[in-house]
């Protein structure tokens, strides 16, 4: 059984590396084999990252599509999760759980703890902002 989706018009995919955007009507789709998607909303685009957790999310993402260094990837994921923690200790807990998905290989989990990790820094600069 495959996966069904249903896309709104003009709503932007990822699927595999590709980046597909639908026409104009609504569409519905079935995958029928195992392969990275990320649709619309989930998808963060490099000018859209402009925070440190959003360049973490960014450099998961990249991971999660595949097509690419790996490798490079990997390292950046890591200089990024070392700069996070210097500077919000707090974090460890959601950085650890993204990190554990990652050396399992389980990138889409990794990405909704990605995502985890961005509304909390969300809730830490909203807090700083109220405090000052």
């Amino acid at each position: 059984m495959g996966l069904k989706i249903e896309l709104k018009p003009h709503e932007r995919f990822i699927l595999g590396g590709a980046v597909v955007r639908n026409g104009s009507s609504r569409a519905e789709l079935i995958i029928e084999n195992n392969v990275p998607l990320l649709r619309g909303k989930n998808i963060l685009s490099v000018e859209e990252a402009d925070t440190p957790c959003k360049r973490i999310f960014f450099s998961v993402q990249l991971m999660y599509v595949g097509g690419g260094d790996m490798k490079s990837y990997h390292r950046t994921y890591w200089e990024l999760v070392n700069e996070v923690v210097k500077a919000a200790p707090s974090t460890v807990g959601l950085i650890d759980t993204i990190s554990e998905h990652i050396l399992g290989g389980q990138y889409y989990q990794a990405l909704k703890a990605a995502r985890e990790l961005i509304e909390y820094e969300e809730r830490l600069v909203n807090h700083v902002r109220e405090s000052s």
